[in-house]
């Protein structure tokens, strides 16, 4: 099985450990929030699947899942309503939020199990993960490959061809360290001759314009930089 990352929201913490556990026995890596906020601070993106409760605080899930729908980066995560909310009207909401599945409460942990294999098996299938996302993001830092566009909270971020480039390879390999070769062979490939120094040189006024997100590129002594999530 692939190591899929999913997202439980709900706010009754004992259903979330008891999902928790029982998919990690599937294979799956599994998180958990107790609110929509508490989620919404996370790096949604990063996730396969959420299993999103709809009866929680302030943020209900099916708004949650309307501000996820509306936000590029995480518009193709599949979502799978858990709510003891069954009416139709209620399942008709879900679904044109554009939920890929409802499960009402009380359920089965099995039944929550087939659900998430037959929503994964779809979204795989239909090429829903593609291998090269035209955006990549990391909380409100988005790159956005196709328009060669960097935005922080929706303000665009002047970088250089290479600050672009280097940038672009730390958000496709989060938490990967690359050496000053490996990113001298990615980056200056067409170059004959490119210093040390002139890396470190473009990764320190990298880390200067992307602000609060420049502690993210980390410095590994003696191996390399890596991109840092928390």
């Amino acid at each position: 099985m692939d190591n899929y990352r999913i997202l439980v929201v709900d706010d009754e913490e004992d259903l979330c450990e008891i999902l928790r556990f029982n998919l990690e026995n599937e294979g799956y890596v599994v998180d958990t929030a107790n609110s929509a906020e508490e989620a919404l601070k996370m790096d949604i993106a990063s996730y396969d699947l959420l299993l999103l409760d709809v009866m929680m605080g302030e943020i209900s899930g099916f708004k949650m899942a309307s501000l996820l729908k509306k936000d590029p980066a995480t518009a193709r995560i599949p979502i799978i309503f858990v709510t003891a909310k069954d009416t139709e009207n209620d399942t008709v909401t879900g679904f044109n939020l554009g939920a890929d599945d409802y499960v009402s409460k009380p359920f089965s942990l099995r039944e929550v199990s087939a659900r998430v294999k037959a929503v994964l098996r779809r979204v795989k299938q239909a090429g829903a993960e593609p291998e090269a996302p035209e955006l990549l993001a990391y909380k409100s830092l988005t790159l956005d490959v196709a328009k060669k566009k960097v935005c922080i909270d929706g303000e665009e971020v002047p970088l250089t061809k290479k600050e672009f480039e280097i940038l672009l390879l730390f958000l496709q390999n989060k938490g990967r360290v690359f050496s000053r070769e490996d990113i001298l062979h990615r980056v200056w490939s067409d170059e004959v001759y490119v210093l040390d120094r002139t890396i470190d040189v473009n990764i320190t006024r990298l880390r200067k314009k992307i602000g609060e997100y420049g502690k993210c590129i980390v410095t590994r002594l003696g191996y390399g930089y890596c991109f840092e999530t928390e």
